[in-house]
Parts: C-alpha cells; sequence; structure tokens
C-alpha cells in the first residue's frame, strides 16, 4: 500500500458538497443533511445535479461526473458527501480526473456502492470515511452520527462492538479496507483492487444469497486475500437470503469454514454497515484491532 495521506479536520466554516453519484434522492433527505451540517457550523452546497433524476440515476454519467469533478476541483470544498449509494459509482469512477483530490486531499464520505470511490482512494494513498449517509440519517443512531462528526474533525474515538460466540480474539494493527462485500468482489483483479498485505479487512452488505457470500469468501481465499489481511471485521449483514432448499450453514459458519487455518482477529455484527448504528470507519487508516470475550473494539486515534 502507498503512504496514506490524511485529508485535513474540518473546522466550523468549512465548505462540503452534497453530491449524489449514483441513484436519485429524495429532495428531504437531502435537505435534512444540509440543515445538520449547518447546524454544526459548516457551508454546505448541494451539487447541481443532486437532486435531478435521470432512469435509476440522479443524472446521466456526464453530469454525475461534472458534479464529482466540481467537488474535486473546488479549493474551498473540504469534504464530499455522498448523498446515497444504489449503483452508478463505477460508470464514472474513470470520466473523473483525480489530480486535485491527490494535490489536496479532501474526505470523500459515504458506504455501499461508494465503495468504489473508497477503493480509488485507497489506489492513491488516501484516507477515505466509510460512514452513513444523507439518506440515512434521520434513522440513524446517535453514535452513527456522533462517529461521523468526530473523524471529519480529527477527534480520536472508538467504535465498541458486543460479544459474540463465534468472534476470534485476538489483536492486530494494520490499515482498514474493504466495505461493502459485493462492490470489494466487484474489483478483486481490477485496477482499483488494494494491497490487502497486513490490513484489516472490513466487509459488509445487503440482501445476498448465503451461497453468494459463501462463493466470493472461495475467491477471496484463491485469490490469497484471506492469507494477506491480518484481521476480519465483519459488520452489518442484513437481510441475507436463503435459498429454497437451505445451503446448510449460516452466515458466520460460512465465514469461519473459509478462516480455520488462521490465527487471527475475527468480528461479527461490528456496528457499521446497512444498519442504523452505522458507526464511522476511516479507511486507510492504522487503526489498532482487539477482540476478546468482551466484544471488540477498532481505535482511531
Amino acid at each position: 500500500m502507498p503512504d496514506i495521506s490524511k485529508p485535513k479536520a474540518l473546522v466550523p466554516g468549512d465548505l462540503v458538497m452534497i453530491i449524489a453519484p449514483a441513484k436519485a434522492i429524495e429532495s428531504s433527505h437531502v435537505h435534512y443533511a444540509k440543515e445538520l451540517f449547518e447546524s454544526k457550523g459548516y457551508k454546505v452546497q448541494v451539487s447541481e445535479h443532486c437532486l435531478g433524476n435521470h432512469h435509476y440515476f440522479s443524472g446521466t454519467d456526464a453530469q454525475r461526473t461534472s458534479d464529482l469533478q466540481k467537488a474535486i476541483d473546488n479549493p474551498e470544498v473540504k469534504a464530499i458527501i455522498c448523498a446515497r449509494g444504489g449503483y452508478g459509482c463505477v460508470r464514472i469512477v474513470d470520466r473523473v480526473q483525480w489530480a486535485g483530490m491527490i494535490r489536496e486531499p479532501k474526505w470523500m464520505v459515504g458506504f455501499s456502492d461508494v465503495t468504489v470511490f473508497h477503493q480509488r482512494m485507497q489506489r492513491y494513498g488516501i484516507e477515505s470515511l466509510h460512514a452513513t449517509m444523507p439518506l440515512n440519517y434521520q434513522e440513524n443512531s446517535s453514535e452513527a452520527l456522533d462517529t461521523l462528526f468526530r473523524a471529519l474533525q480529527g477527534e480520536p474515538y472508538i467504535v465498541l462492538s458486543p460479544a459474540n460466540q463465534n468472534n476470534k480474539p485476538g489483536s492486530t494493527t494494520g490499515k482498514l479496507i474493504g466495505g461493502n462485500l459485493s462492490i470489494v468482489y466487484s474489483l478483486l483483479s481490477t485496477d482499483e483492487c488494494p494491497d490487502y498485505s497486513g490490513a484489516i479487512l472490513y466487509i459488509e452488505d445487503l440482501s445476498e444469497q448465503l451461497y453468494h457470500i459463501d462463493r466470493i469468501f472461495h475467491t477471496l481465499r484463491k485469490s490469497g486475500i484471506l492469507e494477506k489481511i491480518s484481521g476480519l471485521i465483519v459488520g452489518g449483514m442484513t437481510d441475507m437470503k436463503d435459498t429454497a432448499i437451505p445451503f446448510g450453514k449460516n452466515l458466520e459458519e460460512i465465514i469461519l469454514e473459509h478462516l480455520e487455518y488462521r490465527k487471527i482477529p475475527v468480528c461479527f455484527n461490528f456496528p457499521a454497515g446497512h444498519i442504523p448504528d452505522n458507526q464511522a470507519l476511516i479507511l486507510g487508516r492504522q487503526c489498532n484491532l482487539h477482540v476478546n470475550s468482551e466484544g471488540a473494539g477498532l481505535h482511531f486515534d
């Protein structure tokens, strides 16, 4: 992995821009987010096509690219807040000129489909923020919103996870990478795939078949990734589905089977992902993971 650059911590008066790089979003969610950031003392700009509609998307590929490009190139913008996921980030990631982000890193914030951008930030050696998005602010836990602002403001914090009988105890230090498991899987062996050596891998997903999770983990094993990582954090695996004839193993059994011979810490039900308690994780940050009989803790200094 390249050396990691940290975007500057936000201070009151800084400008953030809300964009919708994928699926269209209702205006009420964006207005609520604007008011929330303004209540914290920040200036907010909503991108030109954020509230647009073009079939499934908030705008054409060209329009969504333009919004992201303007956010990157505007030196006053200190954080880019993705309004929601869905699908669409991969359609524009190669259309964007990222030079401004490399010269002057700024926070890229979001999760789910935004994992495409997080993988690109890893490629450039820039920290990014896997965190809740405006679509979910009104339903989020207080911890989800608190850690969002703590991360943006450069304040240290810890994300704690309750005990789980299938956790594998241990401690490790490494760069945190990952995000939505299906997106991570889709980008393997592409130019967006990061170096997993010594990393702590974080994953979450939504509405996947159990057999598909097994297929993904076979691929992670066969590609050598499960041998490279120093720890695994499994966040919200929400609304997992089984086939009419049951697969025969639950989610945790599937994952543990692929890590049977690896002595690394593993924790389940970590509070991040497609869940109300979607706490912020700084991807690219060197952090400490501790898993014991009482639960797990991930420390961001």
